[in-house]
């Protein structure tokens, strides 16, 4: 009875045991993107907080317009185009597209501001709008096509091609999550782009092909419940949709909370019909879920500060220290999932010397401090000199000399010139033993010699 007790005790405190050294899992690990690609940022800092595929080719379909429309508004800041310059649609920039694309009916004749144009490109997300648009910038769309892809070089975009100006589906149009990523930053910049971006409605008065307004209903249901109920979120702001049959539905988001700003992208998402009969587009549902993801599940914290002594370096060539404390350039502050703590990050100190030579002025950059959980780095923080370190002159003299005679050429030089000395030593003994014996053979040959007297 007594060993049933105890085997019972003992399995019951292993398994209390088990609970506190079983490691956390992090927040990241939780989230599964019901899409093909996906990408979570921190706006301010450019923290990534989920990613999947990102850099991954897809094909953006109308997400490409927020290339278009960046590249109208830098001609605008240019001085090419005013919002309210006057446009009118050519037949080139309406031929060839879809009729049952996304349109704002404008016709061929009629004519609209810059800034009309940028509502029906933004809001309704009109193919014919980024035409005609791009005519205005370039004269015609390919040179305009051209500009895009140069631009998103610039940008450092490293996955993205486009064939045209609004998205329609060709096999060598695509772009990646973090590409969309990098663009639509840039966009964000100009506050005209989000004023249009996060506009539910927007009302055209009538031009001179139409008698009656027209009013453009937003196509992102975060923001607009005008054409299907059951998405909204109340921080959502824009940014662009994007489907067509290849490219699945696609959606670039910001939402904003508190200090906060979150940027999405999700690409290849479906819309299906589920068991209760109601079809779902996923490209909404799973923003608002990497939102919720971003917002509940991280928290800014400081994970290091500058005041912090972080190691002891070796120091060499002082005579009134043999070390120097080494501390973080800077407080550094990131986004850590909810469940993760600062004393849980792992610190590696990298230094750039195992022993570092005085002289050393306070603030010299000695390494690096990272700071990362299982395979995710959160952190990379210079490590400066907390004091100066003197140098002594006898022992830096010291060190010089054996340094200057530790050179490869030194070597080679004091080599040779041994080489020479000791050659010149060989010859000189040499020279002198010859000239040594070589006169008193001489001598003894005049005076010790008389040879034999002729008789006469």
């Amino acid at each position: 009875m007594k060993k049933r007790r105890f085997l019972s005790l003992f399995l019951l405190l292993s398994l209390l045991l088990s609970l506190f050294l079983t490691p956390r899992a992090c927040a990241l690990e939780d989230f599964n993107l019901d899409a093909k690609a996906g990408l979570l940022v921190e706006a301010s800092t450019g923290e990534i907080l989920y990613q999947k595929n990102a850099h991954q080719e897809n094909y953006p379909a109308s997400i490409t317009k927020v290339m278009t429309a960046l590249l109208v508004l830098e001609a605008i800041d240019d001085g090419k185009l005013s919002l309210a310059d006057p446009v009118t649609a050519s037949e080139t920039a309406l031929h060839g597209l879809p009729t049952d694309g996304s349109t704002a009916n404008i016709k061929v004749g009629e004519t609209l501001t810059v800034e009309q144009l940028l509502y029906c490109m933004l809001v309704v997300s009109a193919n014919e709008a980024c035409n005609i648009l791009a005519e205005a910038v370039c004269g015609n769309t390919a040179d305009f096509v051209a500009c895009m892809n140069a631009r998103a070089a610039e940008l450092g975009c490293e996955n993205t091609h486009y064939v045209n100006t609004s998205g329609l589906h060709d096999p060598n149009h695509y772009s990646s999550a973090w590409d969309i990523y990098l663009i639509a930053c840039e966009a964000m910049k100009h506050d005209l782009f989000m004023t249009i971006c996060n506009t539910k409605s927007y009302d055209i008065p009538a031009t001179n092909m139409t008698e009656k307004p027209r009013t453009l209903h937003s196509t992102n249901y975060l923001i607009s419940n005008w054409r299907a109920i059951g998405y909204l979120y109340r921080d959502a702001q824009g940014i662009k949709t994007g489907s067509t049959p290849e490219a699945g539905y696609c959606l670039v988001s910001s939402a904003v909370r508190g200090s906060r700003t979150l940027i999405s992208v999700v690409l290849g998402a479906e819309r299906r019909e589920e068991e209760d009969g109601v079809t779902r587009t996923y490209s909404f549902i799973e923003t608002s879920r990497l939102f919720d993801h971003g917002f509940e599940n991280f928290i800014s914290r400081n994970i290091i500060s500058s005041d912090e002594a972080v190691c002891e370096v070796p120091v060499a060539l002082s005579s009134e220290t043999n070390y120097v404390v080494v501390h973080p350039a800077e407080d550094y502050t990131r986004m850590l999932p909810a469940d993760l703590s600062p004393e849980d990050l792992e610190r590696t100190v990298t230094l750039y010397s195992e022993t570092v030579n005085a002289p050393i002025a306070a603030g010299d950059e000695l390494g690096t401090l990272t700071l990362s959980y299982q395979d995710t780095v959160y952190g990379e923080v210079p490590l400066l000199a907390l004091a100066d370190v003197s140098a002594s002159w006898l022992l830096v003299a010291r060190h010089n000399i054996s340094e200057f005679f530790s050179r490869t050429t030194v070597k080679l030089i004091v080599l040779v010139l041994l080489v020479l000395i000791l050659a010149l030593l060989v010859y000189r003994l040499t020279f002198s033993r010859r000239r040594r014996y070589g006169r008193s053979h001489a001598g003894t040959s005049r005076s010790g010699y008389r040879g034999r007297r002729r008789r006469r």
